[in-house]
């Protein structure tokens, strides 16, 4: 495990001009940055987080990420100009690329990120931005964040996997009545409906932020990894079938963990008597 302000080489500056990467202990802070759009997500925009993305799972000084907005906007959604009326006039061949982009980080990455993700709602969150939202592993929000699935007053569905990823975290009464109605709803409600794991007010959103991923950041990380790709892969999966992937998925963790956490756990709990399961984690070495 890496020391407290233990220096870490300089592997170049990350991001672009449609968003911006930050590091700080750890947490590498990944902002849309369009905020005279909201931060609407353009094909540009999605081309550099497919980058961004692929750049971070390697780079030493990400442990943790968090996802936001610059501005007062985590993302009005997807660029009705750029990414909608401006692709039509392309062909079939570049308009699937325009969407596979968007699709590649959104959830087909983001989901099944090798490090733990972080989603932080400060401000409008509406539309397309559901999908990035959701596919991270944990999310905060703003208690004042104005959140919307209003696509119906747009005269179009929640698609791009919008409406797939909302049943996967909301209820059925919830998810079609906001759906249908197209109605705001703030970050207590968002909390209320399963949507986000907790919401604080504004001044404190980067504050619990930091905290959590702190937390993220003091445990094992090829166990904090097993455990959260075993949830995502094993939640559809028959009874049977789980149980047999969760086995394999142990052993291949503790296989792999150059920590030897299991050992440690073990040893601290039932030898050392330093280490209650529960309570705390055992003490990792340095």
């Amino acid at each position: 495990m890496q020391e407290e302000n233990q220096p870490v080489k300089d592997q170049g500056a990350i991001g672009g001009e449609n968003v911006k990467v930050e590091f700080e202990d750890g947490i590498a802070w990944v902002i849309l940055n369009r905020p005279h759009k909201r931060n609407a997500m353009s094909p540009a925009l999605n081309e550099e987080m497919v980058e961004i993305l692929e750049q971070l799972e390697l780079d030493d000084r990400c442990g943790v990420v968090v996802l936001t907005g610059a501005g007062d906007s985590f993302s009005a959604g997807m660029d009705l100009k750029e990414y909608f009326r401006e692709t039509e006039r392309k062909s079939q061949a570049e308009i699937a690329k325009v969407r596979r982009t968007a699709t590649n980080w959104q959830w087909r990455k983001l989901m099944y990120y090798s490090k733990p993700t972080i989603a932080m709602v400060n401000g409008w969150c509406f539309g397309g931005a559901f999908t990035p939202l959701i596919s991270c592993d944990l999310a905060i929000a703003a208690e004042d964040a104005t959140f919307g699935l209003s696509e119906i007053n747009w005269g179009i569905i929640p698609a791009g996997n919008v409406t797939r990823a909302v049943a996967a975290v909301m209820g059925q009464r919830n998810a079609l009545y906001y759906i249908m109605t197209g109605e705001p709803f703030n970050g207590v409600k968002a909390v209320e409906m399963g949507l986000v794991n907790e919401a604080v007010p504004k001044e404190k959103l980067r504050e619990r932020t930091v905290e959590l991923a702190r937390t993220l950041l003091s445990k094992n990380p090829v166990v904090l990894n097993a455990a959260k790709m075993g949830y995502k892969y094993s939640r559809d999966m028959p009874w049977d079938t789980a149980e047999d992937y969760l086995a394999a998925k142990q052993q291949q963790q503790i296989s792999l963990d150059p920590e030897r956490g299991r050992q440690q756990g073990l040893k601290q709990f039932l030898d050392d008597k330093t280490f209650r399961p529960g309570l705390e984690g055992y003490k990792r070495e340095s």
